[in-house]
């Protein structure tokens, strides 16, 4: 997949910066860097934690912030309140489902539950056919290396097939992992799995 296809990428992160220096630094490079190679942002909508950090730097660099968040939590995020654009939809399902309709692109930051569900639903919704779009992690100060062990893991005992990688891409650094992104080839095998596997 080359940048001519990517106009927006999707960013997943907490609504917290973490306890170490490293995720936010990682928020800001990977803000800087949207900006630079011409990409917007679709992000969750907050105005806290990593989102928050990552929607002012786009914004700073003159580059397009849309937030998509549940009229529910609205509030309870503090929703960020420069944006764009900002999507209120009536529910979770609705936030996800738009986000990924408004990208070409996505990457988990460092981040809690909702992080994990949306990168997971993303990375299945590619292995099942849905989209075909390049699915990032990244692993900014080594945030995520249990969770990709945890993901060959599973490869090891025969869970996730090993063509199945090419579902995700996670790099250390945004620049390396926006250069994976912009070159991903994604998953040219057949997705389902044979009767007797499962």
């Amino acid at each position: 997949m080359g940048t001519s296809k990517l106009r927006r990428i999707c960013v997943y992160c907490g609504s917290s910066t973490g306890t170490r220096p490293e995720y936010r630094q990682a928020a800001e490079e990977l803000g800087r860097l949207l900006v630079e190679r011409g990409y917007g942002l679709v992000f969750g909508g907050g105005g806290i934690g990593l989102m928050g950090v990552i929607a002012d730097t786009v914004l700073a660099g003159g580059g397009e912030v849309i937030g998509v968040i549940p009229h529910g939590l609205e509030v309870r995020e503090v929703a960020h309140q420069r944006c764009t654009e900002m999507r209120v939809v009536a529910s979770m399902h609705e936030r996800k489902a738009l986000m990924s309709e408004l990208a070409s692109a996505f990457i988990a930051m460092p981040g809690g539950f909702g992080t994990l569900e949306e990168l997971f639903e993303m990375i299945t919704w590619a292995q099942l056919g849905i989209h075909d779009h390049p699915v990032g992690i990244l692993d900014a100060g080594g945030y995520w290396s249990r969770l990709i062990a945890l993901l060959e893991h599973g490869i090891t005992e025969g869970f996730i097939r090993p063509e199945m990688r090419r579902l995700y891409v996670a790099r250390a650094t945004a620049r390396e992992l926006l250069d994976a992104i912009e070159t991903h080839e994604g998953l040219d095998v057949p997705r389902w799995m044979t009767p007797n596997e499962s």
